[in-house]
């Protein structure tokens, strides 16, 4: 059988993993698509150094619309990241009838719904696999694995450099700014992080994920994002000895009301199983009606882990490159036209227990007016700390039962304007699965 044809946008560190991947294992990877592998045409910057790379034999240009544009290409496999051009490219090789496997979830999360509606409009493919945590099969096993669920909830660490960080805040100590410091010196960080530790990174993936889990449509902009800057050494060792880890995490949940779409730093029990990914590594939990919890764990970046998922997606495409689209996988598991309009909840919808941490004057009645004020709110205290005081300022640590985020928004408003008060106040939301 005729091999399909491969042109490859961007030859970085995925690119070169992809390239390599499909090298090495060529014969294995055909015995499983049924037909070679082969890459025909690759795009970059620089021409002499993916020359190097690939030697002689495969065309190589800086110009990615010819690639998107050359009839010998079935597989368009988009890796050079970015919402602008990317977006532009892959509508182009959807447009002349090429499939697309793509990496990049900020263009999906942004993007997602007009390239997935152009791609069905035409016949081909969109696979994503490797947009979100790496080599793991996340995007498989909700898409196709689980079909038999009512998918009720997804949980995640889904991005390596903050887990990394909160790692090794809470096993050495570091300071937030000592632990970033490393994770770049490591590669785990990029020169500019704030996709990372803000949480976008997060957000982006977890928007894709619930998608596919409640068959809404991609909606970014209604995710509630925070990062982990504002997580100190002092919150990550308190809740060590409360019996909990700080993990970033995403979270989004099916409720009577809506959806809710959520990443934050978040208090887990120390035993449960998202508490004991360490370093970089993602895990993904998904609870389902029928099949109950079920955890996904592996790199979720590095070159070849995320080459592992993009040539995944290239052996799906080609084993249903020539069937009736209709009868393919759709590309965020519902049939487009039944994707449902279920609001994504806003944070003050939601309702989470509660890790709140003050510092006051440490003088008679103080904890009393401020559970006073937490009950006013209607929020219930599970426990409370005091921790030794010094200086005349004490510690005040609140784990709270369930409350209205928009109670809690409203009390702490309230705290922070007391005259006793001697910092803002920390909040950490708390979750067990």
């Amino acid at each position: 059988m005729e091999s399909i044809k491969v042109g490859l946008l961007g030859l970085g560190v995925v690119g070169g993993g992809t390239w390599s991947v499909l090298q090495r294992n060529a014969e294995e990877i055909s015995r499983r698509a049924g037909r070679q592998i082969e890459v025909v045409q690759v795009a970059v910057r620089d021409v002499a150094k993916a020359r190097a790379k690939v030697g002689d034999g495969i065309e190589i240009t800086n110009d990615p619309a010819l690639v998107v544009a050359n009839p010998q290409v079935d597989i368009v496999v988009e890796l050079i990241g970015g919402t602008t051009l990317a977006r532009d490219l892959v509508l182009q090789a959807i447009h002349h009838g090429k499939h697309v496997v793509t990496a990049n979830k900020a263009l999906l999360a942004t993007h997602g719904t007009e390239i997935f509606e152009a791609a069905s409009a035409k016949g081909v493919m969109v696979a994503f696999e490797a947009a979100v945590a790496g080599g793991i099969p996340i995007i498989k096993a909700i898409r196709e694995g689980l079909t038999a669920n009512r998918i009720e909830w997804v949980a995640g660490i889904i991005n390596g450099t903050t887990n990394y960080i909160l790692t090794e805040m809470r096993t050495r100590s570091l300071s937030f700014e000592q632990a970033l410091a490393q994770a770049q010196q490591l590669g785990y960080a990029e020169a500019d992080p704030s996709s990372d530790v803000g949480g976008l990174d997060a957000a982006q993936k977890l928007t894709l994920l619930a998608s596919m889990a409640f068959g809404i449509p991609v909606q970014l902009d209604r995710a509630y994002v925070e990062g982990i800057t504002h997580v100190s050494d002092q919150d990550i060792h308190i809740a060590d000895r409360l019996g909990y880890r700080i993990k970033l995490l995403g979270i989004t949940r099916r409720r009577a009301e809506g959806i809710e779409l959520r990443v934050h730093p978040t208090l887990v029990p120390a035993h449960s199983m998202l508490a004991n990914v360490e370093d970089a590594m993602n895990a993904v939990l998904v609870n389902g009606d029928a099949v109950g919890q079920t955890l996904y764990y592996g790199k979720g970046a590095g070159e070849e882990p995320t080459a592992s998922a993009v040539v995944a997606d290239l052996v799906d495409v080609t084993r249903l490159h020539t069937a009736d689209p209709e009868h393919r996988v759709p590309h965020l598991a519902f049939q487009p036209e039944s994707m449902a309009d279920i609001p994504v909840l806003p944070i003050e919808q939601v309702r989470c227990a509660q890790y709140l941490r003050m510092s006051v004057n440490d003088a008679p009645g103080v904890l009393a007016e401020v559970a006073q004020v937490l009950a006013d709110s209607e929020i219930s205290i599970g426990s409370m700390i005091q921790e030794p005081a010094s200086d005349g300022v004490a510690t005040l640590i609140f784990m709270t039962h369930q409350a209205q985020e928009s109670n809690v928004a409203h009390a702490i408003n309230k705290i922070e304007s007391m005259s006793f008060m001697r910092s803002a106040v920390t909040r950490l939301r708390v979750e067990s699965f």
